[in-house]
């Protein structure tokens, strides 16, 4: 029997759509990613690129940063892949807390 965590569906979503809009953008946007991670661009006006692991998307603190991200841009990912409208210190931060925590 599965058990189903509504925050991890949402996410795995996203990711699909956004894998649609990645193909439309640029061929070159997920270049170099490893499997088991994932790419995000990170920032308010200029966009870095961050390669973060996968299971980074079950977690709160993250999942937070995600729906700021769905509010912001919807499905349509103006970098061609997963945006995340976050100054990036506080990406930086963050994902260094998360590291911590796995």
């Amino acid at each position: 029997m599965a058990i189903r965590v509504p925050g991890i569906m949402h996410a795995k979503q996203m990711l699909r759509q956004s894998s649609l809009f990645a193909n439309k953008a640029s061929s070159t946007s997920f270049v170099g990613v490893p499997k088991g991670y994932v790419a995000v661009y990170v920032g308010e006006s200029e966009r870095k690129r961050f390669v973060v692991p996968i299971s980074f998307l079950s977690q709160p603190l993250f999942q937070e940063l995600l729906s700021k991200a769905e509010e912001e841009f919807g499905y349509n990912y103006p970098m061609g892949g997963l945006t995340i409208p976050c100054r990036e210190d506080i990406f930086v931060d963050l994902t260094s807390r998360l590291n911590g925590l796995l």
